[in-house]
Formats: structure tokens, sequence, C-alpha cells
């Protein structure tokens, strides 16, 4: 694992470097997120290293795409990494955005059969090609190699509150300062992992010129469309706080990961490490929550000492994967014996004033904390596809600040308006909002999706998830 920074004074790890750090933020608004993205690309120098599990053709990655080209024509080197499962169909774009001669592309763990699309895909998997099945879940957007943001956002309309009738509750992390240097190195490793490979090797640059004008053009139209001026005008409040040195460190699973079954130092055993010092509080935001015997376990010996542990995630009305629910389902109970507070977010939220309302959301936000910090904000989801299938990425930051800052987020989020409390009444589940009378089911959810998520519930698919 890539591990960069230090913790803080007395939670000090023996290999973390000592590293200054300028500033740090939270981006929990996605339009701010969206224009923290748009100002580093304009403001970028020497390069954009931009890491990516999804990259949308949607409003705001059409935007985005035109940014890092009109960056391109200044001057500054691109590079873009992109996990290969969601690029397919996307290679005319692709192509066209790499005969630039400062962007390089390249895609994260192909398939051979790619020519075939996804039966190509699910055709290679059945014939033995399971690595496929391990996907690069990371997400980092760097520029000059000390400007980085990081978190749960991928690239699209959905990600940063633009999306209309439905949009992700998400949230990003800004480093600006020597602290961000090692997110580069971590970009590198990956750019040069022989599961990365470039674009000219999958699909052939055919008439570059003639493309690339055919993009701008595109680009240029997308960016005339109604509510692009007003998004691309957009700024960001968040507020920069001062961060010490040993302050901050930088997690990523190794490339390899991606490739083998048998790779140590990931992720997910220092994030069980920093649940296990919590003494008074560990608060939890995952969309996809199934901890497993030992996260469950592990959640329950902390309630036993006195830790209060209290956990979000999506309720089944809200998620975008009802077979992570299914599998959630299993632990639900148990952990609820075991003392342990649960919130389902709920599917309807309130409008807000702004360029998009929302009528729907779905809880995307990846962040841990204990006690009055640490803090981690990622692209790690409580489950097992993060642990030991995904590669992942993300910041742990021991910081009061933004310690409140992410406690006020939990509390928002688990607050009666956007959220179920999950609570065992009599020995049955139920959920209540401070709104009215306890339900004995599933809220808001259809019978089909209670049906599949039973059904998953069973099914053998659990490190799948």
């Amino acid at each position: 694992m890539n591990v960069v920074g230090q913790r803080g004074a007395g939670k000090r790890r023996a290999g973390f470097a000592r590293l200054a750090v300028s500033g740090v933020a939270l981006l929990p608004e996605g339009l701010g997120a969206f224009a923290e993205r748009v100002a580093s690309a304009r403001g970028a120098v020497r390069s954009l290293d931009l890491q990516y599990y999804l990259w949308h053709n949607d409003l705001t990655g059409a935007l985005l795409a035109r940014e890092i080209l009109h960056a391109a024509d200044r001057g500054v080197r691109v590079r873009l990494l992109l996990d290969a499962l969601n690029i397919i169909g996307k290679d005319g774009s692709l192509t066209a955005l790499a005969a630039h001669p400062r962007i390089q592309i390249r895609r994260f763990n192909a398939g051979r059969l790619r020519r075939w699309g996804q039966p190509g895909l699910f055709l290679e998997m059945l014939l033995g090609g399971w690595h496929l099945n391990r996907r690069m879940h990371n997400k980092a957007w760097i520029a000059d190699g000390a400007k980085l943001i990081c978190g749960g956002r991928n690239i699209g309309d959905r990600y940063f509150d633009a999306g209309g009738d439905f949009n992700f509750r998400d949230l990003d992390v800004r480093v600006h300062g020597s602290a961000a240097e090692p997110a580069a190195t971590i970009f590198e490793a990956y750019w040069r992992s022989p599961l990365a490979r470039p674009l000219g090797r999958i699909a052939q640059l055919r008439a570059r010129r003639a493309s690339l004008r055919r993009l701008r053009k595109l680009l240029d139209r997308r960016a005339a469309a109604p509510h692009a001026a007003d998004l691309l005008a957009q700024t960001s409040d968040a507020r920069m706080l001062g961060i010490s040195e040993h302050a901050l460190s930088i997690l990523a699973d190794p490339p390899a990961k991606a490739g083998s079954r048998h790779v140590s130092g990931t992720v997910a055993p220092a994030l069980m490490a920093l649940l296990a010092t919590a003494q008074r509080e560990a608060l939890i935001i995952s969309p996809y929550f199934v901890p497993g015997p030992a996260g469950t376990a592990l959640l329950a010996r902390l309630v036993a000492s006195g830790v209060r542990v209290a956990v979000i995630t999506n309720s089944l009305a809200a998620t975008d994967v009802v077979a992570v629910h299914g599998g959630y389902t299993r632990y639900r109970a148990m952990l609820l014996a075991a003392g342990v507070e649960i919130f389902e977010m709920k599917a309807s939220v309130e409008t807000k004033a702004g360029l998009f309302g929302s009528k729907g959301a779905s809880l995307h936000t990846k962040a841990v904390m204990v006690d009055d910090g640490p803090v981690f904000v990622g692209s790690f989801n409580m489950d097992p596809r993060s642990t030991a299938l995904n590669t992942e990425m993300g910041v742990i930051l021991d910081h009061r600040g933004l310690a409140r800052l992410l406690h006020r987020q939990h509390r928002r989020l688990a607050d009666g308006g956007r959220s179920w409390r999950v609570q065992l009444l009599n020995g049955r589940l139920a959920w209540t909002d401070e709104r009215g009378p306890p339900l004995s089911r599933e809220p808001a959810a259809s019978w089909r999706r209670r049906l599949v998520a039973w059904a998953m519930r069973w099914l053998p698919i659990e490190s799948q998830l």
C-alpha cells in the first residue's frame, strides 16, 4: 500500500514521511466540487493527472473534458487513466481527445476481446479472465503534482448535483501543498503498471486532426447548452484549513491488487486499524455497507467497550445496487442487537434551491471518523468488493476542524428528514423518522426490490458485493 504523510502527533506510524501541508478542505456540495475541478484545470501550469473509475459523457463530463483540452492547448501535459470496464463504446471520443499531442489516455485492466463490447468481456471472464472482475475504483484529480482532489465522486452530472431528478450525496477532500505530492507518485505507479494499456494498443488513432476538430465542435456545442454557462460560473465556498505536518496521510492500494488475489498492504486493514483506535465514538458513512463477520465483530467490540458506533448507509429504496443491500441485511439485525446505531438514507429528499432541484438521492459518500479525528475520506466502501477486489484510495486527516465538519455532515445525513433510524423494537426491525409511527418493513421500496434483496441475501455471492 502507498501510505504517505503522518496522522498527527501522538498517532504516528512507522514509515510515514514527514511532509508539510498548506491547506485542506472538505467538498460536500456537488456544484462546488465541480467548480474546484474547473478552477484546478484552468490554473494548471505544468500537468494534469486524472484517475477515474467513471467519466460520463453527459454535460459535466463534456465540460470538464473541454477544460482539460483547453489546458493542453496552453501547453499543460494531460494524462487520463480510466478503468477500462466503464468506457466500452466510448472509443471514438477518447481517441479524438488523445489525438491532441499533449494528451495521453490509458485504460486500466482492459480485456483482450474489447472489440466485442460487453459480450466480449463476459466471454473472456468465462474463459478464465477472472482478473477482469477486479476494477480500479480510485478517484484522483491532481494538478501540477501539488493540488489534489479525491474522494467518492466520479465525473458525471449526478455526482455534481447536476442530474436534475436524481443525484448522489457525495464528499471529496481537497489538498494543496506538499502533502498532495505523494498522490502524484501513486498516480505514476498506476500509470506505469502493466495493467495500464495505452489507448493506441486497443483502438487505432485515425484521422487525428479531423477527429480532434470534430470533438472541439461537439464540446463547444455542449458548452452552449442550457445550464452550461451557469455551471461554469459556479464557485466553491469550501473553507481551506491549515494543517500541520504529520497530520495527513494518503492511502492507496497497489495497482497489482487488480491483477492478483494475493496482494498485501491494502487500504482495508488500515481503516480497520483506524476504527479499532476509537475510544468514544466511531462514525461510518458508506453507501454500500456489507461489514462481513470480521467487521461486524469489530463494531460489536467497540460498542461493548463503551464506544458509540453510528452507521449511515442507503435504504433499499435509495440504493442503486439492490444486490449489495441484500448482503447488508445479513448483518443488520446482529449490529442492532450489539448496540450499533444504523441510519438508512431515504430515496426522496427535499428539493433545494439552485441550478438543479433534486427529487431523489442516493448516498455515495465514503467516510470514517473516530473520536475528534482522524477522519478518512475516499473511494473505499465498507464491503467485500472494496476490501478484496477493487483498488481504492483516500486521505486520512488528523484535524479537529475537519472532524467537526464531518461530524456535522454525519448529523445532517442522519436527520429524520433525510434518513430512517433502524431499530429493534420487541425483537423486530422497525424504521422510524420521528414523523410518524414505526414502519415494520423496508420503507418506500417496491415489492420487486424487496424480492430481489431477499433473494440476494441467500445467494453465495457476498465476496462479489
